[in-house]
């Protein structure tokens, strides 16, 4: 990439508040970047849409996103989205690079030791091929559990916004991740979800035994910056990090939220 593009802002994608998760990773790993995230929640729950509809959506919103974004690099931060239409993406707009986030079964192929691997995620990301085709290729050797959640992103909205949520829920969304078998538990859980760390805390409180959960944040930012040329010099008026939400409302408590984040909403 040229100097000029590392000036050209981050572009962060997700259907709501749930990759803001990779957003404070990538934070970390690229403080001299600018960030720009779009949460589409004119669309939220992507999870409602049917397939076609939903991959048709993403691609027009992307072409009018770079178009007036002109960002250098996009991220979408939302395994639903990605799993779905991250090639489409690339097949449409091949001069722009984008990274894709997709259910972590690799890494919890390699660090299980019990061989009792659960994917907690969307029912969209649940039923997709990618996600099948992830387990043939890396996942061979374990017993993989695809556990898809009506709730728990909603749940993350919630609580993101209003500081609480509904531990018992949690409870209920996360219990069909934990099984017994020969003598074994389930000792890895993949949050196949971006919104889904944000809840990590209560579900380790309500989990019935201890696992380890896998967040891909910090993997997805770090993919994302060996993409991108260094940042060049910089003027001293440099832009804010922006949020751009598709429905073009922004209540208090987002207003709030984002703004911990250190975005303005646009």
């Amino acid at each position: 990439m040229s100097d000029q593009s590392s000036q050209r802002p981050i572009l962060m994608f997700d259907s709501g508040v749930g990759g803001l998760t990779v957003l404070r990773e990538a934070r970390v790993l690229m403080p001299d970047r600018r960030f720009v995230y779009v949460a589409d929640d004119a669309a939220f729950p992507y999870g409602a849409w049917e397939e076609p509809a939903l991959k048709d959506h993403i691609l027009t919103l992307f072409g009018k996103l770079l178009d007036r974004l002109q960002p250098a690099i996009s991220v979408i931060a939302c395994n639903t989205a990605s799993t779905l239409v991250i090639e489409a993406l690339r097949d449409k707009f091949p001069g722009h690079p984008f990274v894709g986030t997709v259910p972590a079964i690799k890494p919890a192929a390699e660090r299980t030791r019990s061989g009792l691997v659960s994917v907690l995620a969307t029912p969209g990301t649940v039923k997709r091929q990618y996600t099948r085709d992830l387990i043939s290729k890396w996942a061979q050797k374990c017993h993989v559990r695809l556990v898809g959640s009506d709730r728990l992103a909603g749940l993350a909205e919630v609580y993101m916004r209003q500081g609480f949520v509904d531990e018992e829920a949690v409870r209920a969304e996360i219990a069909p991740c934990f099984i017994e078998r020969e003598g074994n538990r389930t000792d890895i859980v993949v949050l196949a979800c971006t919104h889904y760390p944000f809840l990590v805390n209560r579900m380790r409180k309500t989990a019935p035994w201890p696992v380890d959960w896998i967040d891909p944040a910090e993997a997805i930012a770090r993919r994302a910056m060996s993409l991108l040329e260094p940042v060049g010099e910089t003027s001293g008026d440099s832009e804010p990090d922006l949020a751009v939400f598709t429905s073009g409302k922004v209540d208090f408590a987002t207003r709030r939220l984002i703004q911990g984040f250190g975005l303005t909403a646009r």
